[in-house]
């Protein structure tokens, strides 16, 4: 699709929006249902498309993204309509009398840019935020998850006129089209190379943005850790989606007393989870492309591994793998790992461990294992990060009670449940001032007397 026709479509999708449609809670419900009716009559289809383009297990696909869409879109259901309620909030006594609420307002026309490791969920869920505020959707998922994106597009089709919400395929050429236009709200989940990009492009309309973007989340895990509990969690979710997620454990931190220890726990969950040769394992995916495939091999050291390594460049896939020895200055530690390999850092006091994090770009998550509340407790309020888990990975994620996002150099912005609805939403400040008195104290020529009563109505 060229710029001209993308123009265009952004067009009818402002027309379409103005006519107020979208507004009514009803049509907004009706949307949603539209959309859990279709993933359920296409779950098999879906499936079959992340299989081929990430080598997701059914069992996987459900878990990870048509499961948890499904479980948004039942949550925003159930809240939508108290979301979309004004809400009255107190009138300061010199507003006397009036009515103050502040009421829920779509932006307008909404772009969502997807990311290719979940592509569905992490196309949907935002979709389904963007709806369910009111808004009309164009929605450009990645090309390099072609199975999933057409997908995506097939269910929207199913559901919506071009002119309420539509999907765009294609690359880079769709993408510089589609930045060029004018949105009222744009919603990028992806590497803040590219969101960088979104941000200064978003700049020449001023339209506000939420960026889902990623980083190097560490993994800290304390001298009194449940080391076998700790390994067990870190194996599910540092090699889900063979690394591929955005919150994935990216390093672990643990103090230098336990390393050995914890190594050796860890060496067992991955034969566990993933047998003694994961390649030939039907339910362990694949890296997305050659091109990232050869930049994770590129990172890993093969003197520093202490487990896995193994490659299929055929099949693009890389075993479950550890590195020990690690260095902050190693090529694996200088950018995000984005795949099944695991560096093992050590520090010597906890107090280090969040000095050196702190140092670093803000992560998108961070995780540690303690079974010192004290511990726990003094890591998460001196480190800054998007979000997390104490003695457990990823989960934190996994729920629409609350927001996801990250901070700094790992995003802005959140979503999910409210958070996904507020992501969506302007909020007007609206005060009813009532006919039947007018105070005059604010009215020149000025006095002293209403100089007083203003004395005692702000201070």
């Amino acid at each position: 699709m060229n710029e001209k026709e993308i123009k265009y479509m952004v067009d009818q999708q402002r027309s379409f929006f103005d006519t107020g449609a979208t507004l009514p809670v009803s049509a907004r419900l009706n949307a949603l249902k539209k959309i859990r009716a279709s993933i359920k009559k296409h779950e098999a289809d879906i499936h079959r498309a992340l299989q081929e383009d990430l080598g997701k297990s059914d069992f996987e696909s459900y878990m990870c993204e048509t499961g948890l869409t499904l479980s948004e879109i039942s949550y925003m259901i159930h809240h939508l309509s108290a979301y979309a309620k004004e809400k009255r909030v107190h009138t300061p006594l010199a507003q006397f009398p009036s009515r103050s609420f502040q009421k829920p307002s779509p932006y307008g026309v909404v772009l969502v840019m997807s990311p290719w490791n979940y592509p569905f969920l992490l196309s949907m869920e935002p979709l389904i935020d963007a709806l369910a505020a009111g808004n009309t959707v164009i929605l450009k998922p990645s090309a390099y998850s072609p199975h999933t994106s057409r997908m995506v597009q097939h269910i929207v089709q199913e559901c919506f006129d071009s002119s309420y919400a539509a999907v765009i395929t294609g690359g880079h050429e769709e993408n510089t089209a589609l930045l060029n236009q004018h949105f009222d709200k744009i919603f990028f989940t992806g590497s803040q190379r590219v969101g960088k990009v979104v941000l200064k492009k978003a700049a020449e309309y001023l339209t506000p943005v939420t960026l889902e973007l990623g980083g190097k989340s560490p993994c800290i895990v304390d001298r009194s850790a449940d080391l076998k509990l700790a390994a067990r969690r870190i194996v599910f979710g540092k090699y889900l989606n063979c690394g591929q997620t955005c919150v994935a454990p990216d390093y672990i931190y643990c103090h230098k007393d336990v390393k050995d220890a914890l190594l050796l726990q860890i060496e067992k969950q991955i034969k566990k989870q993933f047998s003694d040769h994961p390649l030939n394992n039907k339910h362990y995916g694949k890296i997305i492309n050659q091109k990232h495939f050869e930049r994770i091999l590129n990172l890993t050291d093969p003197s520093k591994v202490i487990f896995g390594g193994e490659y299929d460049r055929a099949s693009l896939q890389i075993a479950p793998t550890v590195m020990e020895n690690v260095t902050f200055e190693d090529p694996v530690m200088q950018e995000e790992i984005f795949g099944p390999v695991l560096p093992v850092l050590t520090f010597d006091s906890l107090e280090q461990a969040i000095r050196k994090i702190n140092s670093l770009p803000h992560p998108l998550a961070l995780y540690i294992f303690t079974s010192n509340k004290k511990a726990a407790a003094s890591v998460l309020s001196h480190t800054r990060f998007g979000g997390g888990c104490i003695n457990d990975v990823i989960i934190h994620l996994a729920t629409s009670e609350m927001g996801f996002g990250g901070f700094g150099e790992s995003g802005m912005g959140s979503y999910h449940g409210k958070a996904g609805f507020d992501a969506f939403t302007h909020y007007k400040s609206i005060v009813d001032k009532k006919t039947w008195l007018d105070l005059p104290m604010r009215y020149q020529p000025y006095q002293n007397l209403y100089k007083k009563m203003l004395r005692m109505f702000l201070k």
